[in-house]
């Protein structure tokens, strides 16, 4: 019996929200061709004798090529992507023969051009755990993937693996991993000029850790580091995956909040404040970790960039510190 037209769209992961803020965290979408990708998909082609070979790059509504082999194009459709399937599993995508496959063979990429029969594709994870996109193999006519290709497509997967982990490493704090200053500040830039286009509002926190330097003269730089990365997860905890949360550098921590109101902001920081009371009450450490923190609300006008924005909420946060010393 012939299948019917029931063509599979995709489903979104689970973590789609801070998938994609990691995926444009990269800034490699829309980029030009670079030879550390290009390479891996030259060599898959070659490897395997396949007419197409790709490294994709999974977004909100498209998928995009970051390298291309063997295809005229750059993008196409989320929900006609193989891919995006792909990036739902842990491991290889292998699909022998769309005709013969219930979620593809009325795909219109394997209907029409470039006639997709065989497709394998191996999901690129970042540390953080999020798959971005494929490395992934394309031909016109059904095949398989025996035990030693499948091994060799992954080691292929793991070196793409590593060229994007090197692209976020770049923009992430080694310690923490939270954005550092670079990387928040292309996120935060990006999630201000969507609220500029929508009219949507946004918040900007700026903590500082109160007296820092004694954790570290008293107790020394690694319990200093122990401070700042639980600090960091109880921001991480606190905060929505869609906010964008940065370590500046030292003991400055930065959290951007899009289109929340004034009460919600308030019911994030009473969060952030029990969460980290807890962490206080149960790890014994012979320290407390405090903070200031300066609040500033984004306005379009006076805050054309994020450094404007920054340098308003540090100012207000050093404003807290001085007011905290005085009570004290």
């Amino acid at each position: 019996m012939p299948m019917e037209c029931v063509m599979l769209v995709p489903r979104k992961p689970a973590n789609e929200e801070a998938r994609i803020q990691a995926l444009h965290g990269l800034n490699l979408l829309d980029s030009a061709p670079e030879e550390r990708f290009d390479r891996l998909t030259r060599l898959a082609k070659r490897l395997f004798n396949v007419p197409i070979a790709l490294v994709t790059l999974v977004d909100k509504d498209r998928q995009w090529f970051k390298s291309c082999v063997g295809l005229d194009a750059t993008e196409t459709s989320r929900d006609i992507s193989f891919c995006g399937h792909a990036i739902l599993k842990d491991d290889l995508l292998l699909v022998r023969d769309a005709r013969e496959d219930e979620r593809f063979h009325d795909n219109p990429l394997v209907t029409g051009e470039p006639n997709i029969r065989f497709y394998a594709g191996y999901p690129l994870t970042v540390p953080t755990g999020n798959k971005l996109g494929t490395l992934c193999l394309i031909d016109t006519k059904p095949r398989d993937l025996d035990e030693e290709e499948r091994a060799l497509l992954r080691d292929l997967a793991e070196m793409a693996e590593q060229e994007l982990t090197a692209v976020q490493m770049a923009s992430m704090d080694e310690l923490t991993l939270l954005s550092n200053r670079r990387g928040f500040k292309q996120l935060a830039q990006h999630a201000l000029d969507a609220c500029a286009r929508l009219s949507r509002p946004a918040t900007l926190l700026f903590f500082d850790l109160n007296d820092f330097k004694q954790i570290n003269d008293l107790y020394g730089h690694a319990e200093g580091d122990n401070a700042l990365k639980t600090f960091a997860d109880v921001l991480r905890i606190a905060f929505r995956e869609s906010d964008v949360v940065g370590r500046l550098g030292g003991d400055e921590f930065v959290a951007l909040l899009t289109g929340s109101s004034h009460i919600e902001t308030t019911a994030v920081m009473a969060r952030l404040k029990e969460i980290l009371e807890e962490r206080n009450a149960t790890l014994h450490r012979g320290y407390a970790i405090r903070f200031s923190v300066g609040q500033i609300e984004y306005d379009a006008q006076r805050h054309d960039n994020v450094d404007r924005l920054l340098a308003d909420a540090d100012a207000a946060m050093y404003a807290h510190k001085q007011a905290l010393k005085r009570i004290q």
